[in-house]
């Protein structure tokens, strides 16, 4: 077994994905999508609304293979192996790669319960197990503090953001290797906003990030990477800082500068 070195790790390729097309039926609202996402940093994905973002982000856990009329072409690797391949287990994958949407979505159900769900489902009962795994997650979405005394309050009665991070506990409960988060501060006040952005700065400590933002300002502040997307292509990737100073594209610079968006 070959052992890395941290620094090698930090710079390796986590989920690579290559030649990506995703079709709802016959039209096509991806085209040729490769993005590498190295382990352990942020990698933003930018662009006008409707570009595409969160189609190909939903491409990277098979989340298409739930919605009807949808097929996914290409090769999505995670560490190497496809994650499209016909001995892919999506149920593995899921529990690699986790998702946090939009709008908190928390269950109507106490905080305890909300983040210890996901090994409920895989079959975890030691109680002392999930009181451990709710302890570390919660902490990691930097929500321990205000919620260990009301652990058997509803998830509902929490803020906006603390239902959020809430919601960033339940995804790292399961140990994923890779966080996806589709716009995770956009129903957020500015405050919420900005606890949220300092925890997928520590996040990346420990997992790799994707994360589609609306905001370029966002995407500047907290992403090692940014892939602009337009028209359900990536017209380019690079660096967030060249990105954002020296773009190569017109149509980026275009962008950047807000001639279109």
């Amino acid at each position: 077994m070959i052992e890395m070195t941290s620094s090698t790790t930090a710079t390796t390729d986590k989920l690579v994905a290559s030649d990506v097309d995703v079709y709802y039926g016959t039209f096509k609202a991806i085209k040729d999508a490769s993005l590498a996402m190295k382990a352990r940093q942020v990698t933003a994905l930018i662009g006008p609304s409707g570009c595409g973002k969160s189609t190909f982000l939903r491409a990277l856990d098979r989340m298409h293979d739930l919605t009807p009329g949808a097929r996914v072409t290409g090769t999505i690797l995670l560490d190497g192996e496809d994650i499209y391949g016909s001995d892919a287990d999506p149920v593995v994958i899921r529990h690699r790669i986790g998702m946090v949407f939009q709008r908190p979505n928390p269950f109507p159900k106490t905080i305890f319960e909300n983040v210890v769900y996901g090994p409920r489902i895989h079959g975890e009962r030691n109680r002392h197990v999930l009181t451990e795994t709710a302890e570390r997650a919660l902490r990691a979405a930097a929500l321990w503090d205000e919620v260990k005394d009301r652990l058997s309050r509803s998830a509902l009665d929490l803020s906006g953001g603390q239902q959020q991070r809430l919601c960033i506990a339940r995804a790292i409960a399961l140990n994923p290797e890779v966080l996806l988060m589709d716009e995770p501060a956009s129903a957020l006040d500015p405050i919420a906003t900005s606890k949220i952005e300092d925890l997928i700065v520590e996040l990346k400590t420990q997992y790799t990030v994707v994360i589609v933002t609306h905001s370029m300002q966002q995407a500047a502040r907290i992403s090692d990477d940014t892939a602009f997307f337009h028209l359900g292509e990536i017209v380019e990737v690079g660096p967030t800082s060249q990105i954002f100073t020296h773009p190569k594209e017109k149509r980026t610079e275009d962008y950047i500068t807000g001639r279109f968006g």
